[in-house]
Order: C-alpha cells, then structure tokens, then sequence
C-alpha cells in the first residue's frame, strides 16, 4: 500500500512560524516520525509540500495511478480552495484531511473546510499526531 502525504501552504515553515499555535517540532520532524509509522504498519508513503495551488492540484490528479489513498493538510486552502476540492473528488482515492490545531476552536473563517467534503474525515488539533491517525485510518479502511 502507498499512501501520498500532500501539505500546503506555509507549512514549511512550521517550527519557526507562531510555534504558540503550531509547535516546535520542524515539518520534516513530523514526516519523520510519520515515516517510522508507515514503515510499522508495513505501507509506503511519499511525502511533498508546497505553497502553490496549482501544484497540489497536479500531485493530487497524478496520484490516482500511483497511490492507493491520501492524506492532506491544505493549510490555508482548506478555507478557500474549491479547486483543491474538485481535485480530489475527481481523483476517486480514499483521503483524511489533518490540521495541527484544531480550525473550530480558532477564527471564524477557519470554521469551514471547503475540502473536507472530499474527503473520509478530518482529524485536527493533536499536533504532528494528526498524521499519524490518519496513516492508522486509512491503512485500515483500504485494508
């Protein structure tokens, strides 16, 4: 099983960016202990990061042939991206949004996911554990 791990915006800055809200640990950190889980649970993942739509966008439609589900932190995009949304409709794999803190107990305009529709479910507001649920998840639902 191969699992895509796709995260947006400024989160490649994590770490450095409001670690208040967002934590200390870096992205990589968090991929790296996500990699150990993947390698546990006996699947393969491929992780990427960009601050670009577009870019999400093409990872998400090329990985229909390639991967067997994915997960996702749109970042920023959650609130806004219907395209990111259309993409990963059309893409037909199973996907778990995952955000760091949780959106519904910040601002107002974080309250609403324009992609988690698209999605399996949303886990948010544990930290770099969210992509470990999801991994846990997903393994289970496509097995």
């Amino acid at each position: 099983m191969k699992i895509l791990v796709l995260n947006g915006p400024n989160l490649n800055l994590l770490g450095k960016r409001e670690p208040g809200i967002y934590g200390r640990q870096s992205l990589d950190d968090i991929m790296r202990d996500l990699e150990k889980e993947a390698g546990r649970l006996g699947v393969e993942i491929e992780t990427f990061q960009s601050n670009e739509e577009g870019v999400l966008i093409g990872m998400i439609q090329e990985a229909t042939d390639k991967f067997d589900a994915v997960i996702i932190n749109p970042a920023g995009y959650t609130h806004t991206s219907v395209a990111l949304r259309d993409a990963l409709l059309a893409c037909g794999l199973p996907c778990v949004e995952v955000h760091l803190t949780n959106p519904h107990a910040r601002e107002d305009f974080r309250h609403r996911s324009l992609t988690v529709a698209a999605c399996l479910g949303q886990i948010c507001g544990f930290g770099g554990t969210v992509y470990k649920l999801a991994l846990q998840a997903l393994v289970e639902k496509v097995r």
